[in-house]
This record gives structure tokens, sequence and C-alpha cells, in this order.
């Protein structure tokens, strides 16, 4: 790992400063040797302080020295010629960098908003890159640099976001899942799991082969799998509130199946809660087509051999990580008064379990678009990948209080009039037009946790050179 060099000026002002502070403090805390530069209100440095407390003689040339190898600059206010003599170390720091967003990162030290003229963006405290996920993309790419000669595959997308995927397939990362691959892997080479994990046949498939792995499944996604384990040895079957097509409920629904006599069942939304409910409440009467048509409404979404009237009878609640939150809560209370309803109140700690395990970082970003609502905006534009759940969960929540449009990078933004978009609650793009009336005067913006800065920030530039207010030196405090 290389420096994070992190500017305070004090011209930037208290916010600014702090944002630097705590920025570089997150970076070192995980291993980063970080160098924090004190600029004065003219733009010279005074000294430089390592987080360690090493003191650094004034001037720039000392404070750069050693400094070679930049992995991350954090310039809440940037200043030209710093950015300018840094942008060599930057360049050849690594691909990870180029998700970054100055833009991005001036926003947030103005408390998270920008205004110029009648128009203002408001951003949302918590979104984009989450710390799985940033990790995540980062292994990838120290895979790649760490076997030059070797052979790097991915199981499939790292995180869903298209715009990282085809950056990594542009490093001569291999993709498992891509229609030209022939899944033949050998010992020499090197497979890179993604965040959200692999189902535990897969993951044995590969290690019989004997090739390197590079596991970045994210630490709440094995804190569910967990759970899911826990619930099977103890005689639980696990409802799981997901998609039984998504690759992490596929990985951790086979948690439960590696159990001997370990079962699964996942709902995708409260209608099968709902009928799963329905269910338990009348298993006290087995009947013979109930039973029938369950199984084939929950056929693609239930362990094999699975029995309702025998494995709902012990049932303990987990979730796909990226869920909506208030939903998952829901579902789990469903389930519960369900059970409650059917079995005596001294059999209920033996018959329903329930954690909550949606992630930290879904959560974050679910309140942070939240607390947008009083902002009142006329409109939200929420950015990530079309297949990402934790990005339409956002759109599901923002859609509830105005127009909202998520689009899966900038150049969906056609114009101020058109706008290719994935409406909520829907699968398919489409097309709208006069989504940036004249009347817009507030714009919030969000992002999943999968969409990088660089992808934000350009959105926004795109939204606000629409309306001639794209004055990026005041807005980055350059003058």
């Amino acid at each position: 790992m290389g420096t994070v060099l992190a500017v305070v000026s004090q011209k930037g002002g208290v916010g600014k400063t702090t944002t630097a502070i705590n920025l570089a403090s997150a970076l070192a805390r995980r291993g980063r040797k970080t160098l924090l530069v004190d600029v004065d209100p003219q733009g010279a440095v005074r000294h430089g302080v390592g987080l360690t407390g090493t003191e650094h003689p004034a001037g720039l040339a000392d404070v750069l020295a050693g400094t070679k190898e930049l992995q991350d600059v954090v310039l809440p206010t940037p200043l030209p010629w710093l950015r300018v003599l840094l942008a060599g170390s930057v360049a050849e720091s690594g691909e990870h960098e180029s998700y970054h967003s100055e833009l991005v990162n001036a926003i947030k030290a103005n408390d998270y908003r920008y205004q110029n003229g009648r128009l203002t963006v408001f951003l949302a405290r918590e979104f984009g890159f989450c710390y799985g996920v940033d990790r995540a993309v980062d292994y990838a790419y120290q895979a790649r640099r760490r076997f030059p000669d070797r052979r790097v595959f991915l199981t499939g997308e790292i995180i869903h976001n298209p715009h990282v995927n085809d950056q990594l397939r542009a490093q001569g990362i291999r993709f498992l899942s891509d229609p030209a691959e022939d899944g033949a892997v050998t010992p020499d080479d090197v497979v890179v799991l993604p965040a959200f994990g692999v189902t535990v046949a897969e993951l044995q498939r590969l290690s019989s082969i004997g090739c390197t792995l590079v596991d970045t499944t994210c630490g709440s996604v094995l804190n569910v799998w967990k759970n899911v384990s826990r619930y099977a040895r103890d005689g639980y079957t696990s409802v799981i509130h997901g998609k039984f097509w998504h690759e992490e409920t596929q990985a951790t629904a086979s948690q439960a199946t590696e159990v001997p006599g370990g079962h699964y069942l996942v709902v995708v939304d409260r209608a099968e809660a709902t009928a799963v409910c329905d269910y338990i409440r009348r298993s006290a009467s087995p009947d013979a087509t109930l039973r029938a048509a369950f199984l084939e409404r929950f056929e693609r979404a239930t362990s094999p051999g699975f029995e309702p009237d025998l494995h709902l009878a012990r049932i303990g609640c987990a979730n796909q990580t990226t869920m909506l939150s208030t939903e998952s809560l829901e579902i789990a209370e469903m389930l519960r008064q369900a059970m409650a309803s059917r079995y005596a109140a001294d059999e209920m700690a033996e018959r329903f379990h329930s954690f909550d395990t949606i992630c930290s970082a879904t959560q974050d970003r679910q309140d942070a678009v939240q607390r947008l609502e009083p902002k009142k905006p006329d409109l939200m534009i929420v950015i990530g990948g079309y297949n990402s759940s934790n990005t339409k969960n956002l759109t599901r929540i923002a859609a509830t209080f105005t127009p909202t449009f998520h689009i899966e990078d900038p150049k969906a933004i056609v114009s101020a009039d058109e706008i290719r978009h994935q409406p909520a609650g829907t699968k398919a793009e489409t097309v709208s037009h006069s989504w940036f009336p004249p009347t817009a005067h507030t714009i919030g913006i969000t992002a999943g946790a999968s969409t990088p800065n660089n992808q934000i920030g350009e959105t926004i530039e795109r939204i606000l050179s629409f309306r001639g207010t794209m004055d990026l030196p005041t807005l980055l405090g350059v003058h």
C-alpha cells in the first residue's frame, strides 16, 4: 500500500478540515500510511504530520519525500498547484483511484450541498461504495498486480455495477460467468470470489482444483451465513427474505443445506411472506391440495426435499443484506405473529428465532435517502446497476416522496429533456422526456453501494451543465 495524502486547508473552514482528518484517520486505521499536510490561507505548506505523530519539515519537497507511490489523494479543498504536482503520482498509483471524484469530495465538504443561483443539489449523507465493496474491488486489482503472469478469474460480477466490471475486464481479469469462458480453471490460476460470496458447492469445487483463491466476501454476508448455519444445526428452517436468483441469497441458502437435515425457504416480498404465514396458520389441519400449491409456488425457492408441514414448524429469519430493511423487519414480525397464532406462548422460544442481518451500510444509505424527504427535492437521481438490489431499494424509498430516476450510469442522462432509467418496481429500462423541467430547482442525489464516486461526480456535472451552473473552480474552492 502506498501513502495517503490528506490536505488540510485553513481557508476551507472547520468542516473541510474535519473531513480531511476523518478520511485520513479512517484509512490509517485500515493500515494505510497516512500524511496530513497543513496549508495556510495563502496556500503555502506549513508542515506535514503523519498520523503516527511524526513531524515533517516545512516545505512541499520535504513533505512529499517518500510518497512516490501515492495510492489516494484526499483533497477536500484542492489547490491547483498541488493537484498538478501530484497528477503524475496519482496517474501511476493504480486503476482503483480512477473511481474517485474531486467534485463529490467538495460537495461532501460543503455539508453535502451545492447551490448556484436557483439550483440546489442535495447529496445523501451516505451513498456509493461501502467498505465491503471498496475492499472487494481493491483485492481484485491487487490480485491482478500480484500475479501478472497468471490467469486471474472472477466467478462472476464482483459487484453489481457494469462500469466497475468492465474496467476489471480491461485489466485482463476474466469472468467465469461470461459466455466465452468454458469454466476450465487450473491449479495455476487465480480466482477472486465476489463480495456477495459463492455457494458452498462452488467453493468446494474451486478448492479441490487447487487454484489460488482470493476471498472478498463481505463481512456482513459472513454474519448472515453464521446465523443460517446455526439455525440449521439447531434444527430450524431458515426463512430468508431475499431474491432466490441473487448470488448472495444462493450462497446464503447453501449454508443451510451444508448441514445434514438443514432446510431453507426464500421469500422475496410481503406477498410471498403472507402466503407462508397463511400456510403456517392452516398447518394444524394438513391439506394435500394446499401443500401441492405451496410447493409449486416456491418450487425454485426451497431446499431439496422441503416439506412445509414439517419444516415450517421451527423457523429462523434471515435476509439478503441488501434488501429493504423495513420490509425485512416487517416480514420477520409477520412470521412471528403467524407462529404465535399457531403455537402456545411457552413454545415460541423453541419455534421462532429472528436476527436483523441487514448490513449497516445498506441501512445507512436507506436512512440517508429518507432524510432527504424533508428537503422536498423536486426530483431524485439514483445511480447504480439495474441488477443491484440495494440500488433498487433506494429507488423504491425515494419514489415514495418525489419523482425518481434510477440510472445505470451518467450516459443515461441524454439531455435536459431525455433520460434512460428503470422506474421503481420494474425490471426494464425506459426512456422519459421532460424529466428536468425549468421548474425543478432542487435535486437529490444518491447511489447504490456498488457505485464509485466518479460515476456520481459525472452525473452531477452533467445535470449542472444543463443549467449553466457548472462553476467547478468555485465549487472546489480554487481561486
